[in-house]
């Protein structure tokens, strides 16, 4: 028979291992968000610098207060839905958010594609909006062509300039209507 010493002792014994299970698995999704956000980070200052050398783009990203930069995935097979992940950054402070961002459509669409796309925001409004996930995607500035030797424009239209990025440089008419891009509270946890 069970003492109720012995009792007591295993009972604080398996408190401890659960509470211990439950620190080690916080720890573990801590060191997976951080991981996950040294990626982002990696990948969108690659995206940045790469799309800084494009011409004109370095007088639109001087023109803007902030910026977002997302990898995207973008799948189709009748139905269409993209995919992907990114930061969201204040110039002036270098604040993080990491966010996702996600859109579904219909018609004929067959195949992957992957690309990239950079945001740029003319205000503070305009961003915290965005961050929030209010922003307007029906309102997308359209980028320009994406030939070789074509000029980013660095016009903001309703406070945003939009650019998708391909393999083979600016897309053009990239539009992201119907898209809804939301904050990664796992990624954000510090």
């Amino acid at each position: 028979m069970i003492s109720l010493r012995h009792h007591r002792i295993w009972s604080t014994l398996s408190i401890v291992l659960l509470f211990g299970s439950h620190v080690v698995a916080a720890q573990e999704a801590e060191s997976e968000a951080a991981k996950n956000r040294a990626e982002i980070d990696k990948e969108s200052a690659q995206v940045l610098k790469d799309f800084r050398a494009m011409k004109g783009a370095e007088a639109a990203f001087d023109k803007a207060v902030a910026y977002s930069i997302f990898k995207v995935t973008k799948a189709g097979f009748g139905a269409s839905g993209a995919g992907g992940e990114g930061v969201a950054v204040d110039k002036k402070s270098n604040a993080r958010t990491y966010m996702r961002m996600g859109s579904a459509g219909a018609g004929f669409t067959f195949g992957l594609s992957r690309y990239d796309i950079v945001i740029l925001f003319a205000t503070a409004e305009k961003f915290a909006a965005f961050q929030k996930g209010g922003w307007d995607s029906a309102a997308t500035a359209q980028a320009a062509a994406g030939s070789s030797g074509v000029e980013v424009s660095s016009d903001f239209f309703d406070g945003i300039a939009y650019y998708q990025i391909g393999r083979k440089g600016l897309m053009a008419s990239a539009d992201v209507s119907g898209t809804k891009f939301w904050i990664a509270d796992e990624l954000n946890k510090k």
